[in-house]
């Protein structure tokens, strides 16, 4: 049976730490999305654990009860909504789950499969990302977020480790469905930095020729090469 993750607290709210004493499961495959999460629940008061597929997500959710389920819709493995569903047709008591997509247009699949609220990425900041957390946890609707608080930055680092893994793929030589994931996954990436170029690449993958291929191979690598500063 699956158990909270304990010991904790119980939660304390109040304006500086509106989640303090929560834990927040989020399925996500973007290791920079997942450490922007993690910044923005840790100085909200919350502890975020990360299952980056399906597989991972069920095996922790097997064994720990998590307040908070936050589901990216595509994810290595297969599609978020499936979980999401489960989840949703549990028994009470279990998690609130949301739907998290850099698509807009999944929000009518997540909400649909059972989620309580979509979220879309990149989240505007920190106070963007309270107000849409507590609006959905119980006990939290009357809590406010804190405005003055600054979002933190995620590290560079785990943007460079994304790209890596996309660089790796690409250079596997992806298959139709692996095509359509990266498409999904680089596009994410390009929204969170505001990357126009990369964007447009991204979006052109399931159908690229292997000049458009090349293309986009190159521009991840230059994109790992750039200095740790948001592009342009």
């Amino acid at each position: 049976m699956p158990q909270p993750d304990s010991p904790r607290p119980p939660p304390v709210f109040g304006p500086a730490l509106p989640m303090q004493g929560l834990t927040v499961l989020a399925v996500e495959d973007s290791r920079f999305a997942c450490e922007a999460l993690r910044l923005m629940a840790q100085r909200s008061g919350a502890r975020l654990r990360r299952a980056e597929n399906l597989h991972d997500a069920r095996r922790h959710l097997a064994l720990y009860r998590p307040d908070l389920v936050l589901v990216d819709i595509g994810l290595p493995d297969g599609p978020g909504t499936g979980l999401i569903r489960d989840l949703a047709q549990g028994p009470p008591g279990g998690p609130v789950v949301l739907g998290l997509s850099g698509d807009p247009s999944q929000r009518g699949a997540a909400l649909a499969a059972g989620a309580a609220g979509f979220v879309e990425k990149p989240i505007g900041g920190l106070a963007e990302f309270q107000s849409l957390m507590l609006r959905h946890l119980p006990g939290c609707s009357d809590q406010r977020a804190d405005p003055d608080v600054p979002t933190p930055e995620p590290d560079r680092l785990a943007l460079r480790e994304d790209l890596a893994r996309a660089a790796g793929m690409l250079a596997e030589g992806p298959d139709a469905g692996q095509r359509a994931y990266l498409s999904r996954f680089l596009t994410g990436i390009a929204r969170s930095t505001r990357d126009a170029a990369l964007a447009r690449a991204a979006a052109d993958l399931p159908g690229a020729d292997a000049t458009r291929l090349a293309h986009l191979s190159g521009l991840v690598a230059l994109r790992m090469g750039e200095s740790p500063r948001p592009f342009a």
